[in-house]
């Protein structure tokens, strides 16, 4: 187990989509966990189109916390969309991004920021993931395809629990509006030369809502992203250079 560590200043991303009965617990757990690892902490709430009462609700929070604050989609843009709005609107030197579903204990994050002694950025991965059989088999199949076809080498390259610096978030131009975000922002930051520590965390099961992904519009629209993002990668391109034409 690493330290706990602190840093200076953190951006915490929640992208949510359909979150209502989750959100407010995990904003809240967001800021206790924060203050206790950063000197100064934000919360941003990205509503992704829901067409529950997460939006009311974020909105509810940030008049109570002005530490919170809501970007919002009026449709649902995908999840990666989502990711991207949040580290557009990150203020903080640190973000840190993890779902809006609350399946996973905010209080490790002081465990991965632990690593930033050591390395650039800091990613978790599953030690048992708590999901069905098809969502877990879908997971691994998905990592083993994005170690072949972009050469990402985390042990688990969609779990939900990550820190970057904005710097890097905010200057590399990400593409991805859905499942491929993840990927993305690993093999672009292989490619920088960022050194990625990891550690294992614990995840747990969903105990309201429902996921919104691994559907097969999901599936099909980041094996789309995933032939635009190699062939910007074989080409040398940065990722902005010419994927809105794509």
């Amino acid at each position: 187990m690493q330290p706990c560590a602190q840093v200076e200043s953190l951006s915490i991303v929640l992208p949510c989509r359909n979150e209502a009965e989750n959100v407010a617990r995990v904003v809240r757990a967001a800021l206790r966990e924060g203050s206790r690892v950063s000197r100064r902490v934000e919360v941003i709430v990205v509503n992704d189109g829901s067409t529950d009462d997460t939006g009311m609700i974020g909105a509810e929070l940030a008049r109570e916390d002005p530490r919170v604050r809501v970007v919002t989609h009026e449709v649902g843009r995908g999840y990666g969309a989502a990711l991207r709005s949040g580290f557009d609107a990150a203020q903080m030197d640190v973000v840190f991004w993890t779902d809006g579903d609350g399946q996973f204990d905010l209080g490790e994050l002081g465990s991965l920021l632990g690593l930033l002694s050591s390395f650039d950025a800091a990613i978790g991965f599953r030690r048992k993931r708590r999901d069905n059989i098809v969502r877990r088999l879908n997971g691994f199949c998905w990592t083993l395809l994005m170690r072949w076809m972009l050469g990402v080498r985390s042990r688990d390259v969609d779990c939900a629990f990550k820190v970057f610096p904005r710097a890097f978030l905010q200057g590399t131009g990400l593409v991805s509006n859905g499942a491929m975000i993840s990927a993305e922002v690993l093999a672009r930051a292989s490619r920088a030369g960022l050194r990625i520590g990891e550690v294992g965390v614990r995840h747990q099961p969903r105990i309201a809502g429902t996921p919104s992904g691994g559907t097969l519009r999901v599936i099909a629209k980041a094996f789309a992203e995933l032939r635009t993002l190699r062939r910007l990668l074989a080409a040398g391109a940065r990722p902005g250079d010419d994927a809105r034409r794509a």
